[in-house]
């Protein structure tokens, strides 16, 4: 029962922030409810027969856990929202300094811990400007002319809060959500430093943090950071060219990452290796377990007559995995490594057998209990998928009858199978998860991985581990060891850059909705099943509604994307779909708009290409974000006021006013402006010239028409006016983001809509929507939505209705304001 209890809590975790479920706990409710199970399943003993009973004592089991598990993850997601900041503000505050930080090319980032006078912290990510970029060579000299925060010291900084905000749109990344798994509750801009000595922070209230710091625990844990800081400091002296990879691999710090090397890792599908997983622990457990074995059997040997060898070493091994894991920061897949090793050496000293998969389930639900937030990483999923993926390898290479009796070339031969299956087998598995967190693969990773893993897990690593563990002993021959290995680490890369070279791999967006990833999901839980529970053939019923057509049609749906300070408008019905604008950041090559949100949105939509593209005039904030994917998105024709820079898969047309089309006798489009005489003007006067839409789309209610007005102002207004008296409009999209040169007052009261919407960022500094657009708006009754407030906006066609939803609604951390209509 303790299995399916496991499974629910974690189920009932995973369901942590959706807004429509509010389970609550107290230690009354929690007491009532275990008590109510253990005498249930008490009762049950009773009355049903054996398989009856034990299906009624799972279900009950499991669903106590899904109980248990949400309600614990509502009670600490409260707890954490509370902390939140929300508004952009200048403030000072007292920190300490704790964790390594990070070094950026713009910036440094530096984790500060914000002291309150009760005795408790909140932290927050601050970031340093730096006047030139950090660059290896350079690091030790930035770190002196910056004054940087030093570890274990106090500061009194001035400087200005910067709250979380995501882009509310499907398929792309959520800040929020990450901060929240972080326990980063804002952002913080540092302008000025002074540091605080402790009689300072005594006069100031703080002497209850001052007199926990002395404690064992935090004593340890900065020791341990200031080792990192000590060893990123050594490697950085270095003379080695792979200095980054070096120490990556060995900390997970990033910090000397060569932003060339991370990109080939990422096309490689291979960004995984950097990140410190599980091997890494044991490696270096392993290693020192090794030599300790080896001093004890050739000089005390007669200490395994009084303790036998597992249960002697089993405290250093486990000690080990602890120090590193501390050593790494306590990262998800290390943590995972550290719970399995406590559960197995407990078991191991109390004489007890535990299952493989048992074990494995047992460890995720103690890490969710420990840190509950870890279930919104994709490390957590990622992690415990290949551990599971491995764990089947292994129990279907056990089942296989082997000689007791192989040569070393038969040894060999075994070991290449099992590495050419476990990678083919692993690279399937997490296909849907991959899908669900990135949106991208690359096909050349099972091959590079091949190559890659071995090297990495079998050379690089352990050596890595070894030139570290020689820098507390011997700084030179520390370096002689580094040196070694960045000419293995060389070694490696050139062998990428071959793979580079003759098959130049890009990571490929996969456009799957949510319903395609579960049914790969399903068709590969029967394909991973043990054999004889269900026919492999099953696979296929799975994959056949993939490639049934009828039921891939979609009804009408009209987005309105939440990209920031910009529009871009995702429209479609049945295999149709077209955008109108695509937003764009003010610099692509920087953060881009079309590969971080457009892209993964129309990803989870299932959408590969679309049919048609309007931009409704050239501005950065409409239009950037094309320019950024237009060889990735492949799109029938491109339509705007100027011409544009396009794909040559792509054909152009001017929009101008009397062009209209239909998707079906229910969907009518329009362009209303500009007049085609006044495309010569474009160029001077875009936001005036702008492709106003209108579409119509009939049989549905309450919202039947909208209008899109691009960046249009009074002049183009005044001109609807004119040349459409009787314009019948439901949902207005306010020109140019609400500015108060825009939405006229008479503009509003004649074509009085049913609903304002405005696409506009979160403290962006023009003041989108303006006050004197909000205040005329107000005075007419129009409600007024804000893509700011409420992320991306919905309309769906459900029967004969368009049913609007806001994206911040599907979230408890991303909710900020009520849908009002």
């Amino acid at each position: 029962m303790l299995q399916w209890l496991c499974i629910g809590w974690i189920l009932g975790l995973a369901c942590m922030g959706k807004s429509f479920l509010s389970v609550q706990l107290s230690s009354t409710v929690v007491l009532s409810a275990v008590l109510l199970w253990y005498l249930g399943c008490r009762k049950l003993k009773h009355i049903f027969n054996t398989p009856l009973r034990n299906l009624v004592m799972t279900g009950s089991s499991l669903l106590l856990g899904l109980f248990l598990g949400h309600g614990y993850a509502n009670l600490q997601l409260s707890e954490r929202l509370s902390t939140r900041e929300h508004e952009v503000s200048e403030k000072q505050i007292v920190v300490h300094i704790k964790d390594l930080n990070k070094l950026g090319e713009q910036n440094i980032q530096q984790a500060l811990h914000v002291l309150s006078p009760d005795g408790s912290t909140v932290k927050w990510m601050g970031f340093l400007p730096v006047q030139e970029p950090v660059t290896q060579s350079s690091l030790i000299n930035a770190q002196i002319k910056q004054h940087l925060l030093e570890l274990g010291r106090y500061y009194l900084i001035q400087g200005q809060i910067r709250p979380h905000h995501s882009y509310a749109t499907p398929g792309s990344f959520d800040a929020e959500k990450w901060a929240l798994q972080q326990n980063i509750m804002a952002g913080f801009r540092i302008k000025s430093i002074q540091e605080l000595q402790p009689q300072q922070l005594y006069v100031l209230g703080h002497g209850k943090y001052l007199r926990q710091q002395q404690n064992l625990r935090p004593r340890i844990l900065l020791w341990v950071e200031r080792q990192r800081l000590a060893l990123r400091e050594f490697v950085a002296r270095q003379p080695v060219q792979y200095k980054g990879l070096l120490l990556a691999l060995l900390s997970g710090d990033e910090s000397l990452l060569d932003p060339a090397t991370e990109r080939q890792f990422q096309r490689f599908g291979m960004s995984h290796l950097l990140a410190i997983s599980g091997p890494h622990v044991l490696i270096f457990a392993l290693m020192v377990c090794g030599t300790l074995q080896y001093l004890i059997s050739r000089f005390m040997p007669h200490i395994y007559l009084k303790w036998p060898r597992q249960y002697f070493l089993s405290l250093p091994f486990l000690l080990c995995v602890l120090l590193y894991c501390a050593f790494v920061g306590f990262e998800i897949p290390a943590l995972r490594t550290l719970l399995i090793c406590v559960i197995v050496t407990f078991t191991l000293l109390l004489r007890q057998s535990v299952q493989a998969l048992k074990l494995l389930i047992l460890s995720a639900a103690l890490l969710l209990l420990f840190d509950p937030f870890s279930i919104l990483s994709a490390a957590f999923w990622l992690s415990y998928g290949a551990c599971f993926v491995l764990l089947r390898i292994y129990q279907t290479i056990q089942q296989q009858p082997r000689q007791t009796e192989q040569t070393l070339l038969q040894r060999l031969y075994f070991a290449l199978k099992v590495l050419l299956e476990s990678q083919w087998k692993i690279f399937l598995a997490l296909f849907p998860l991959m899908m669900l967190f990135f949106k991208q693969i690359a096909w050349i990773t099972p091959f590079s991985n091949l190559v890659a893993i071995p090297w990495i897990g079998l050379l690089i690593v352990p050596i890595d581990i070894l030139a570290a563990l020689l820098f507390f002993i011997s700084e030179p021959l520390s370096s002689v060891v580094f040196q070694l290995n960045d000419v293995f680490i060389h070694m490696l890369l050139a062998f990428l850059d071959l793979l580079d070279r003759l098959f130049a791999p890009q990571l490929i967006p996969v456009a799957m909705n949510v319903w395609m990833i579960a049914l790969c999901i399903l068709a590969l839980m029967i394909v991973f099943l043990p054999r004889g529970l269900l026919p492999k053939s099953w696979t296929a019923l799975a994959c056949v509604p993939l490639c049934i057509p009828q039921l891939n049609q979609h009804a009408f749906q009209l987005s309105i994307l939440d990209v920031g300070q910009g529009q871009a408008i995702f429209l479609r019905d049945g295999a149709r779909s077209m955008m109108i604008d695509m937003g764009g950041y003010y610099d692509e090559e920087k953060f881009s708009i079309g590969r971080q949100v457009i892209l993964p949105f129309l990803s989870v939509q299932g959408v590969g290409k679309l049919d048609q593209l309007i931009l409704t005039h050239l501005d950065q904030d409409h239009s950037g974000a094309y320019h950024s994917i237009k060889h990735q998105l492949k799109i029938k024709e491109v339509s705007s006021n100027q011409i544009p820079e396009i794909a040559h898969s792509s054909r152009f047309q001017f929009c101008h006013q009397g062009q209209q089309w239909q998707w079906s006798e229910d969907i009518q489009f329009k362009i209303l402006a500009p007049r085609q005489q006044q495309l010569n003007t474009a160029h001077f006067n875009k936001n005036e010239r702008s492709c106003v839409v209108y579409l119509q789309v009939k049989n549905a209610g309450p919202y039947q028409n909208f209008l899109l007005m691009g960046d249009a102002g009074w002049e183009t207004e005044y001109q609807l006016l004119q040349d459409y008296p009787e314009l019948k409009v439901d949902v207005l999209v306010l020109g140019h983001h609400g500015s108060q040169h825009s939405s006229a007052y008479q503009f509003l009261e004649v074509l009085q809509p049913k609903l304002a919407i405005v696409s506009a960022g979160k403290f962006n500094r023009y003041g989108h929507p303006s006050q004197l657009t909000q205040q005329r708006l107000k005075a007419l009754n129009i409600p007024l939505l804000n893509t700011a407030e409420q992320g991306s906006l919905h309309f769906q066609q459900q029967d004969s209705k368009l049913v609007l939803s806001a994206e911040r609604h599907q979230w408890q951390w991303l909710y900020r304001q009520p849908l009002s209509r």
